[in-house]
């Protein structure tokens, strides 16, 4: 990656990498707080990491305040997976 910094141990592509799990808290407490440091010292990374903060949560209140499928299309889509090859009921 051009430009890419090594800040708290951690490379831009490190940091990237570990985003997404960063955001769910599926991070081990070392891991998590080298990559608090990283973007505490790269404007770069905190820049991104702010906007990939924003959409995951404007994304998850979306799915969130989305309505259930109508129960005919939940029965049609089971139905679907289940004459799929390989699956067993219940999977």
């Amino acid at each position: 990656m051009k430009g890419e910094r090594i800040v708290g141990g951690l490379s831009c592509g490190e940091v990237l990498d570990r985003l997404s799990d960063y955001l769910d808290g599926d991070l081990a407490a070392d891991v998590r707080g080298a990559l608090e440091e990283h973007l505490r010292g790269c404007d770069g990374c905190a820049r991104f990491g702010g906007e990939f903060r924003m959409t995951v949560q404007a994304v998850r209140a979306h799915l969130l305040a989305s309505p259930a499928p109508p129960s005919r299309l939940r029965d049609r889509l089971a139905e679907a997976l289940a004459r799929e090859p390989g699956r067993r009921r219940g999977e």
